[in-house]
């Protein structure tokens, strides 16, 4: 699909593909990001908040809105919002496990209503000139494994690309997603599968699209404290064997730059709040596993003041370096 980049993307996730975060992955070399998912509703009322989640058209290229719902008039309206906005790709949620989503019958629940979920998908399609992809999961439990089934459907109503979590909504996210089964979608359609669940590293890349046959891949919690690993596996499927990862130096840079800016985007009283489950998993990926990583985790989530949460950061560092200095 030419609206991709290259086969690596960065999945929506609520709370946590804000501007600032997809903005940076998308700098660092991700093939697509994707904005947090947005109640149809919300953004079709033009809620000061949802548009808040979904901005980014001036500074991110291509620009996708991700929307949710269960009516195909609201979603319908929610798609044209997302168009005016810029969007040059728009993504229907048929995923989402939430509860909170479920209990609206949106998400995941649409999987059980096929005939619901491609009258939502051709109102959608009919509202806008832009590409509609779809995401979803496997089906909704293990009786009803339906994706291939919605994927004809869906392609033949001309949705463009097909995002599929190897799980189905009621195992949430336990056990391994099961990649092999995606495959089931990937030969029912001729458009771009992608291939989403459990991606931590480039031997999952590299297993995933083997027993899937995807197109590409959809790295989600995988990316956590880790905003430029999406351009990493991205650059290594392009055959760029040459690829050199941030070094600790560069890595620094970044997250002290992820952090200010989620100031300046929030504003400092909400921008520290969210900014603590980032410097947590920065902390986790850059300590994996070491008694300090608590220690650590406490001190830079518990401060209110952002110039000592940075001195703080600058320590780690300064204290990461010297160990590798010690270790060479």
């Amino acid at each position: 699909m030419s609206i991709l980049r290259n086969r690596a993307l960065l999945a929506p996730m609520s709370g946590i593909t804000d501007l600032p975060f997809r903005r940076l992955a998308h700098r660092l070399g991700a093939g697509l990001v994707i904005a947090e998912m947005v109640a149809s509703k919300m953004l079709a009322g033009k809620h000061k908040q949802t548009l808040q989640r979904v901005i980014g058209a001036s500074e991110i290229s291509p620009y996708v809105i991700q929307i949710s719902g269960r009516d195909p008039v609201e979603m319908a309206n929610a798609a044209r919002v997302a168009a005016d906005l810029g969007a040059d790709m728009i993504d229907i949620n048929m995923g989402c496990p939430a509860r909170k989503v479920i209990k609206g019958l949106a998400g995941s629940a649409l999987m059980k209503q096929p005939d619901l979920a491609l009258s939502i998908i051709e109102s959608v399609i009919h509202a806008v000139d832009v590409p509609v992809s779809l995401k979803m999961r496997l089906g909704w439990d293990a009786n009803q494994l339906n994706a291939a089934y919605i994927a004809t459907r869906a392609e033949q109503a001309g949705i463009q690309m097909i995002s599929v979590h190897g799980r189905t909504r009621c195992q949430f996210y336990k056990g391994h997603a099961d990649w092999p089964s995606i495959a089931h979608v990937v030969h029912a359609v001729d458009v771009p599968v992608i291939a989403n669940g459990d991606i931590l590293s480039y031997g999952d890349v590299k297993s995933c699209l083997a027993q899937s046959r995807a197109h590409g891949v959809m790295v989600g919690r995988g990316a956590q404290g880790r905003p430029w690993i999406v351009g990493e596996y991205g650059a290594k499927l392009q055959g760029n064997s040459h690829f050199v990862p941030p070094t600790l130096e560069e890595k620094k840079k970044l997250i002290i730059e992820h952090y200010k800016e989620m100031l300046d985007f929030y504003g400092k009283e909400l921008g520290l709040r969210n900014a603590r489950k980032h410097l947590g998993w920065y902390v986790d990926d850059l300590l994996k596993g070491r008694e300090q990583a608590l220690l650590w985790r406490a001190r830079l989530c518990c401060e209110d003041d952002p110039q000592i949460v940075i001195y703080s950061l600058e320590q780690l560092f300064d204290e990461l370096a010297q160990q590798k200095e010690v270790a060479a």
